[in-house]
């Protein structure tokens, strides 16, 4: 009994607490280690797998990843379930609190995106794509549209849903989709945020467009980026 004490002292004192009351704080104490907050981002979308988490981390190794999910799920931010069958596996999936997490994302998102030091151009998953978009839509932009459009990233689905200057979207059969764009995150990323020319990226051929055409031009300019925030020594 004794030895399990010690055991359990050393293993809190493992882990990094600020001790400071400031809610900011206590949050830090439950997503603050590293890939903590990246895992919850991979699930905002809904349950994954192990494996598929892995893939959509590709930076992650499978030893940390087990010990940002228990750590999650021991907060309380996930739970782990086993599907029904036919199914039979094991997901993660975020509980009602850890979805409340959105905002946070959201925030960082539109401040990090003045940040001079961002880099476009590197690696981002499905999820972290259509979060972006979920997180950029100009609503001013998208009023009087009710669309939907959806979105074939590699063997996913996503359905996304304009409407009252808003969108949703969500893991989801794309039938009904009024306009289905078929390409990479980085490619979508790059007729929507930096611009590139919808034909030109078809006629590259890494970018397919079935559907409502006008929709699809108008669609790419629902998302516009803040301006940079000027670097401390001068530089573009």
């Amino acid at each position: 009994m004794k030895l399990e004490k010690i055991t359990e002292k050393a293993e809190a004192k493992s882990r990094r607490y600020y001790e400071d009351a400031c809610a900011a704080a206590h949050a830090l104490d439950l997503v603050g280690e590293r890939w903590a907050l990246l895992v919850i981002r991979e699930l905002m979308l809904g349950p994954k797998r192990f494996s598929d988490l892995r893939l959509s981390l590709p930076g992650i190794s499978a030893n940390v990843l087990t010990q940002r999910l228990e750590g999650l799920e021991a907060a309380g931010v996930l739970i782990k379930r086993k599907l029904p069958p036919p199914a039979a596996i094991q997901v993660y999936e975020l509980t009602e609190w850890g979805y409340e997490a959105e905002p946070i994302f959201q925030a960082l998102g539109r401040w990090a995106a003045r940040s001079p030091m961002h880099d476009p151009t590197l690696p981002f998953s499905a999820a972290s794509f259509c979060l972006s978009l979920r997180t950029m839509i100009e609503p001013k932009n998208a009023e009087g549209i009710d669309a939907k459009i959806g979105f074939q990233l590699a063997d996913e689905t996503y359905l996304a849903h304009l409407t009252n200057g808003g969108i949703e979207i969500a893991r989801a059969p794309i039938d009904d989709a009024d306009l289905v764009m078929t390409g990479t995150p980085p490619i979508l990323a790059a007729a929507i945020y930096g611009g590139q020319s919808l034909d030109a990226l078809e006629q590259a051929g890494v970018l397919g467009i079935e559907g409502d055409r006008g929709l699809a031009k108008r669609f790419v300019t629902l998302f516009p980026l803040p301006a940079k925030a000027a670097h401390p020594d001068g530089a573009a």
